[in-house]
């Protein structure tokens, strides 16, 4: 199977341009940056150490934040390369080190074996990292073939993942064999790395636990949080199609009840923006964006957010926050979202009953009694209200649990990283 997979990769070269042309079109890919992918790179291999992170997406672009932060503190370490795929990950990651001169971000390249010896070839790296599940052939192939370190860090393999990989088993065993290292987030994972052939495997728990320890984080506008000081705040996270409409009945609802509710919906997709509006239009909503905060009134229904980077920002004013990604059923193999942050600072979590790809994180939450299930928007409506009544964060003592949950996998997975930079 490798021999064809390799093959396929071949001949898909010849129509790679063309590929990113069309996904460009569709504003998928960056207006500029898109030949990074075909690892046509304009910046210059900087001297020293360079420590290479890959993440796929959003998630576990967030999800790396925390560890980056401690690994630029090595003095070894002179730089930091982090690619992704998606272009979400990209304007996070910019809008994150934009300033900061020890950690740059590029696209990964496509698996094409001529993109990904160019892209080696340029960078150098002198470790590297993945990121959760996002496990590419050639690449890890070429990785190996030039002796660098190659560790699999927060690795996350589902149910459906490890059937699709089980299938060609042998070809598994050759790609997942290559890692040095994998550090799992959950006793799930380490089984799946187990029959697919990886070695040296811990489990240390789930990375996505450890936060950033920045006091100068940006904080909302004064002048919004004005506007809105004396509303009923609720937010839903992270939304997917269909359920912000939702989340919309739900304020319906919760009308009939509270007339000073104030829904904020913060889509997982910006791009979504003029189809949600349209959308949330029909059910009659007053609906302002967030980038246009100053004509939010008292009439205001639902803010609905259209910039990336601010969810953490507005949990801190929510009493409880609803992750999407967890109602739709076409989903149920890859649902649910990060339900940490929320929780750290605070809210209550309300989901649907799909959450698979977090299942162990709600599974530890929900022993803390801080999630619920919910199914219709009447359900979600209903236990908006009650805590409203309850007007009661998260005791501070579950916090402390989180905190320190999280601290401890972070040391953990520090100490392992460091034995391959000090190699």
């Amino acid at each position: 199977m490798q021999f064809w997979y390799k093959l396929l990769t071949y001949l898909f070269y010849p129509l790679a341009f063309i590929y990113l042309i069309l996904r460009k079109f569709n504003k998928k890919e960056h207006p500029r940056r898109y030949k990074e992918k075909l690892s046509q790179i304009k910046i210059i291999r900087p001297d020293g150490f360079l420590l290479w992170c890959h993440v796929a997406s959003i998630g576990e672009a967030m999800s790396i934040l925390p560890l980056v932060e401690e690994l630029k503190k090595y003095e070894k370490i002179k730089k930091i390369l982090i690619t992704s795929i998606t272009l979400s990950s990209s304007k996070v990651l910019e809008k994150k080190y934009e300033n900061d001169s020890k950690i740059f971000h590029q696209f990964l390249p496509l698996d094409v074996p001529i993109f990904v010896n160019n892209f080696l070839n340029h960078w150098k790296p002198d470790l590297s990292i993945f990121i959760d599940s996002e496990i590419w052939p050639n690449l890890v192939t070429a990785i190996k073939r030039k002796n660098i370190p190659l560790l699999l860090i927060n690795a996350r393999i589902t149910k459906k993942t490890f059937l699709r990989w089980n299938i060609l088993k042998n070809f598994a065993k050759h790609t997942f064999e290559k890692f040095d290292l994998c550090l799992v987030a959950n006793k799930e994972t380490k089984d799946h790395l187990e029959s697919l052939g990886a070695k040296n495997i811990k489990d240390y728990g789930n990375l996505k636990f450890t936060r950033i320890k920045n006091s100068n984080e940006r904080k909302l506008s004064p002048s919004f949080l004005k506007k809105i000081e004396s509303r009923n705040i609720w937010c839903a996270a992270s939304t997917h199609p269909t359920e912000e409409t939702f989340c919309a009945k739900a304020h319906l609802e919760l009308k009939k009840i509270n007339k000073n509710v104030l829904t904020i919906i913060i889509p997982r997709h910006i791009n979504r923006i003029p189809k949600i509006l349209d959308d949330l239009s029909k059910l009659n909503l007053k609906i302002k964006l967030y980038s246009s905060w100053e004509e939010i009134d008292d009439k205001t229904d639902v803010v609905l957010v259209d910039s990336y980077g601010e969810s953490i920002k507005l949990y801190s004013i929510s009493k409880l926050v609803f992750l999407g990604k967890s109602l739709i059923n076409s989903l149920k193999d890859d649902s649910g979202q990060n339900p940490i942050e929320p929780a750290r600072l605070g809210c209550k979590i309300l989901h649907g009953p799909n959450v698979s790809n977090f299942i162990d994180i709600y599974e530890y939450l929900k022993s803390l009694d801080i999630t619920k299930v919910i199914r219709t928007p009447e359900d979600l409506s209903q236990s908006i209200v009650e805590e409203f009544k309850n007007n009661k964060n998260i005791d501070g003592e579950i916090i402390e649990k989180i905190e320190n949950y999280g601290q401890n996998t972070l040391n953990n997975v520090l100490n392992e990283i460091k034995i391959y930079i000090n190699k």
